[in-house]
């Protein structure tokens, strides 16, 4: 089976190759970590206790282990922690965010490589965070000896019925996995379907809803509100997370609306970091003045100027940029195809929430948002501007509706030591040494 994988793999980067070697070219992607992607060249852990090895593929996923590894610090304070990721802006990011621990990039799913990282890591569980199914790096985990699971886990509809076409050959890699996660009870029977022994399949809650900051007053988001030059009296829309499409319909709801609400703010956070320099480009091109997060501190607008348009063209910082929303839009749901983005952010601070039709990746969570009149599914940008407009006439039933969204979040606190529990049961399993 490597084999026959090596070969897979081999003939899809020849493929691939004058697309890759184009891109490298012209733009540096993909060039940054390459060897040590190739080789596995992994730090060379030194200690002998029990390691845990998160591997988070990108942003979202390194920043959901904030609570994680909070509580482990605090309960297993012994035990090595170290985070790979596959993307330099994930890898940024977690060096950011974890400081103290070893960060690094993610071996290709080669044999060799999968077995060289094994090797110098040697952790006693590697955790994949919520989806990450290399068949390659779960096997030579085990043939290390270590434990392997999959944390925060879920399983869309979408991605269910592709793993389903490939269910025999999938078999092995399933049935390697020592424990699964699950956020919720859909998912925990997704990956029962696919033939995870059920006996090894929990729901513990997301992970996400621990690390969600519900303080408006946080330090950083009171940073972020004097440097962006946002006056108290203002009333901010923050559309986060957008993409392609979705900064033009938050442009022309914002638009609608100013008339009648002069001290509106529009914020626009794009949700990938290739795509700030066109929408700054794009916002200047429609005629408005941009004020862009990169360029440092600004002072607030005259008064009678028109205000500028907020760029967040920073990695990092929506968690406390949506802290600032009176009224919240939720990319990655207008158009079909992306399954949404995580709505629990702002929901958490208190926001009036809205986002599209296209929320696959948070069934659940939309579902029992919904009902609580905790938020609001727009059809289109038509629909977005009037109830923005909505919101900003009746103040107190945006308020109301943002406190149901913020209750809900706050009750469901928790996941993060339900999942640390299942990461102590494999440790203790593992014959690893723990520590109290």
């Amino acid at each position: 089976m490597p084999l026959v994988l090596n070969l897979i793999y081999a003939a899809t980067l020849i493929v691939l190759s004058p697309i890759l070697v184009f891109r490298m070219v012209r733009s540096g992607k993909y060039r940054d970590g390459l060897w040590e992607k190739f080789s596995g060249d992994a730090p060379n852990r030194m200690g002998g206790g029990p390691c845990l090895w998160f591997h988070a593929v990108s942003v979202g996923e390194v920043l959901l282990l904030r609570p994680l590894v909070r509580e482990m610090a605090r309960r297993r304070p012994n035990w090595e922690v170290v985070i790979s990721t596959t993307t330099p802006t994930g890898l940024a990011v977690a060096r950011r965010t974890f400081p103290e621990l070893i960060t690094f990039y993610a071996p290709f799913d080669f044999s060799w490589a999968t077995r060289r990282a094994m090797t110098r890591v040697r952790p006693t569980v590697l955790a994949l965070v919520e989806l990450e199914l290399w068949p390659n790096l779960i096997r030579s985990a085990k043939r290390s000896g270590a434990k392997v699971a999959v944390i925060n886990a879920r399983l869309s509809e979408r991605s269910h019925r592709g793993y389903r076409r490939i269910r025999r050959p999938l078999g092995p890699t399933l049935h390697r996995i020592d424990a699964v996660a699950a956020q919720d009870e859909d998912y925990a029977r997704r990956f029962v379907d696919l033939g995870v022994p059920v006996d090894r399949v929990s729901v513990t809650g997301s992970v996400k809803f621990d690390g969600l900051e519900s303080d408006r007053n946080n330090a950083r988001t009171r940073e972020l509100r004097a440097e962006l030059g946002l006056m108290a009296a203002d009333l901010v829309f923050v559309a986060g997370s957008t993409m392609d499409g979705e900064e033009e319909a938050a442009l022309a709801a914002y638009r609608g609306a100013r008339r009648d609400h002069p001290r509106l703010r529009l914020v626009l956070v794009p949700r990938h970091a290739e795509r700030f320099e066109a929408v700054a480009r794009w916002l200047e091109s429609e005629g408005e003045t941009v004020v862009r997060r990169s360029r440092g501190p600004v002072t607030p607008s005259p008064a009678g100027k028109p205000a500028p348009i907020v760029l967040i063209d920073t990695l990092g910082e929506l968690g406390a940029v949506w802290g600032l929303a009176d009224v919240a839009f939720v990319g990655g749901s207008l158009l079909p195809g992306r399954g949404g983005q995580n709505m629990m952010e702002p929901a958490a601070y208190g926001a009036s929430v809205m986002f599209g039709p296209h929320t696959a990746n948070f069934r659940e969570t939309v579902a029992q948002l919904l009902a609580r009149d905790a938020a609001r599914r727009v059809a289109g940008p038509r629909e977005m501007a009037i109830l923005l407009r909505e919101d900003l006439d009746d103040p107190e039933k945006a308020a109301a509706r943002g406190e149901a969204g913020r209750r809900f979040v706050l009750a469901q606190h928790g996941a993060s030591g339900r999942t640390l529990s299942e990461l102590d049961r494999l440790v203790e399993s593992s014959g690893a040494q723990k520590s109290a």
